[in-house]
């Protein structure tokens, strides 16, 4: 429950939706569309929030269901976590998925709800980059469909009124040895110290990280096999970090930078050993 008074709507078209948040905030109001709610409630309840108006999406055909189309995954936007792990199509998205908050609030965050909310960490957003994964888009020019590294990445943000419709990811990226690793300051559940994800195929590693910086990122592909050592492909990732290393209660800059590279260390080493895929 929320201590003050907002409008709601629930729209059952994209175009509805759209309508519905520009009309509002032309009244000067602050909307925000809503999938499972969240981060909404938890946010306004300490004051950090305060949406005069929510857009609920989830009577919106295009931003629900979980599947594919024979060569494409499909995720829409209003799939709550815990349904990503139960189909479990991706299995690095479901690991990602996993260790977001605990099973309650996995039943009811959804995959645009941790892509595009407020708070920094979107580790959802982690194996989609890895994927080279499309967004499919909602705004003033209709629907659009782009890679999710041109809007999501490296800080970049959607426009305002703009609504995630969906994320399709290539069907080839479950087929790579892949690894999700996720540090915290104490539980499994807390917000991350620093998350990894990384896949592997032909001596190729593709990583991506949140947690090191104010926002989630992928580095430059790595070549892992050759004379250059684990500890050295480790620094050499570490100096791609492309804004100041997080320094706060969860934990100094320092100590995150220690650990990232000691975990990619790890993922190095074990990347190169035959057998299956790994997280912890």
């Amino acid at each position: 429950m929320l201590a003050y008074d907002f409008e709601y709507y629930l729209p059952d078209t994209l175009q509805e939706a759209f309508d519905i948040y520009t009309a509002v905030q032309n009244e000067g109001k602050h909307p925000f569309y809503y999938g499972g709610g969240t981060e909404i409630i938890s946010m306004s309840r300490v004051f950090n929030l305060k949406p005069d108006a929510v857009i609920d999406i989830k009577n919106i055909p295009e931003c629900s269901g979980i599947g594919t189309d024979g060569s494409r995954l499909i995720f829409g936007a209003a799939s709550t976590l815990s349904a990503i792990q139960e189909a479990d199509l991706f299995p690095l998205l479901s690991l990602a998925a996993s260790r977001v908050a605990d099973h309650t609030i996995q039943c009811k965050l959804t995959l645009g709800g941790n892509l595009a909310g407020t708070i920094i960490y979107h580790e959802t957003l982690l194996p989609l980059l890895l994927a080279d994964s499309t967004i499919e888009i909602f705004g003033s020019m209709g629907s659009r469909s782009v890679p999710i590294a041109d809007v999501l990445s490296n800080g970049k943000k959607l426009a305002p009124g703009e609504l995630i419709i969906r994320v399709n990811v290539d069907q080839q990226i479950t087929n790579l040895k892949y690894f999700h690793i996720k540090k915290s300051k104490t539980e499994k559940i807390g917000y991350p110290l620093i998350s990894l994800c990384a896949v592997y195929s032909g001596g190729d590693l593709r990583l991506a990280a949140s947690g090191l910086s104010e926002y989630p990122f992928r580095f430059n592909s790595t070549k892992v096999k050759g004379s250059h050592s684990a500890a050295d492909i480790a620094e050499q990732l570490a100096a791609q970090i492309p804004a100041p290393v997080l320094d706060d209660l969860e934990g100094s800059a320092n100590y995150r930078l220690f650990i990232f590279k000691k975990t990619v260390e790890k993922i190095i080493i074990e990347s190169k050993k035959n057998g299956g895929s790994s997280h912890a």
